[in-house]
């Protein structure tokens, strides 16, 4: 058998490492898909903010649609072929020769990478300039998914044999070996998926039960006013920014009481208990008191829009610092997982308020990841610029 020309060789890998990528993506897709729900993530939300990526405002909706969150799913499936290619295509001279081990070890430091340039510089920069992604999904969410696809990316010599008809392939036991090791993966989550569906996830894994119950009262009764707030933003905002990155906000917030709740029955076998006495919801950080509700809803125009984003502001800081705290002290770490991307999520609405994007968006994102509460610019009402007026104010997408 003749050794194939070098440009019949490169030819190999694209087509290789294109049909590798499709099975990496879809792969990722249903893991993800999966088990966004057991670390406290609404993955209907998630795949609605990669959409933001072409739709912009368009995206951001109160109840994610079907259409938005294929959109969300092509979007990273593509990228996630691209990765591939570049990886076993545009590289294969350094990585279409390796042994699947060998794969296994350059996959690692690839999915950091690959999960770095989209988080600082891609998305939020050029070429899409989209600093939702960054400002709401913590770095970690996107490397757990870059990981999970180059995980299978020991397949590709497998792959890149059956294409050549290569028969038998010298990788065909390890590519079996590890495609199973992947779909017992799956079968696993939906497993898990299933039975958390069934109000049956995983029992509670903390020794403080009486404080995480608490917690998950305190921030579930939190995020329905929270939801209050976002839903009259969403009707009354003179600023179609604003009222995109209001529902967005209801769909971020619904989702995690949702979560919430699922996670209560099960844990607690009861109905959730989410009621908070008078004395409680005084001595919550950042709960609004009646009065300022009402006046807020009389208000209309650009000093609805003013006082909407000061209310929501003083909100999300009360939250960021009720998670903060859990961060670091619930018993069950579902619980500390949440609570980390809430105070990411909520400090990058704070920023998107008040106009924040390109390169001060990825600064504040990253320290949103690990600064203290009150020790991040989005917590300290000083720490921000001025909202802008009417018109003015750059929010989830570009202008």
């Amino acid at each position: 058998m003749h050794e194939p020309a070098p440009h019949d060789d490169t030819r190999l890998n694209l087509r290789a490492a294109f049909l590798l990528g499709l099975v990496t993506s879809t792969f990722s897709t249903v893991a993800v898909s999966l088990g966004a729900a057991r670390i406290g993530r609404d993955v209907g939300v998630d795949w609605m903010i990669v959409a933001s990526l072409l739709m912009r405002d368009a995206a951001f909706q109160a109840e994610p649609g079907w259409p938005v969150l294929a959109l969300g799913i092509l979007i990273h499936q593509s990228a996630d072929i691209l990765w591939a290619v570049v990886f076993f295509g545009l590289l294969g001279r350094w990585t279409a020769r390796l042994s699947p081990p060998a794969i296994l070890l350059a996959a690692v430091p690839w999915a950091l990478l690959t999960s770095a340039i989209e988080w600082f510089l891609i998305v939020p920069l050029l070429p899409f300039r989209q600093p939702a992604f960054t400002l709401l999904q913590a770095y970690w969410l996107g490397l757990v998914v870059h990981l999970l696809s180059a995980s299978l990316y020991p397949l590709f010599p497998w792959v890149r044999d059956r294409l050549a008809r290569r028969v038998p392939s010298p990788h065909r036991r390890f590519a079996a070996r590890w495609g199973a090791l992947a779909a017992g993966g799956t079968l696993l989550l939906g497993v898990l998926a299933a039975l958390g569906s069934q109000q049956r996830e995983l029992p509670h894994l903390g020794g403080d039960t009486a404080r995480d119950r608490d917690y998950m009262r305190h921030m579930a009764v939190h995020h329905e006013q929270g939801i209050e707030l976002a839903s009259l933003a969403a009707k009354q905002a003179a600023d179609p920014q604003l009222r995109a990155l209001a529902r967005l906000m209801i769909a971020t917030q619904k989702g995690e009481v949702a979560i919430l709740a699922q996670w209560w029955r099960s844990w607690f076998d009861a109905p959730p208990a989410f009621v908070c006495s008078e004395q409680e919801r005084a001595a919550m950080p950042g709960l609004l008191d009646p009065a300022r509700l009402a006046a807020l809803r009389r208000l209309r125009g650009g000093e609805f829009d003013a006082a909407f984003v000061d209310a929501m502001s003083f909100h999300h800081r009360g939250a960021i610092a009720m998670a903060d705290a859990a961060l670091h002290r619930a018993g069950d770490p579902r619980l500390r997982l949440m609570s980390h991307a809430i105070v990411h999520e909520q400090r990058g609405e704070i920023a998107l308020m008040h106009g924040v994007e390109g390169v001060p968006a990825v600064t504040m994102a990253t320290r949103a990841m690990w600064a203290r509460a009150g020790e991040h610019p989005a917590d300290r009402p000083q720490g921000l610029p001025q909202q802008r007026r009417d018109g003015e104010r750059g929010s989830a997408g570009t202008r």
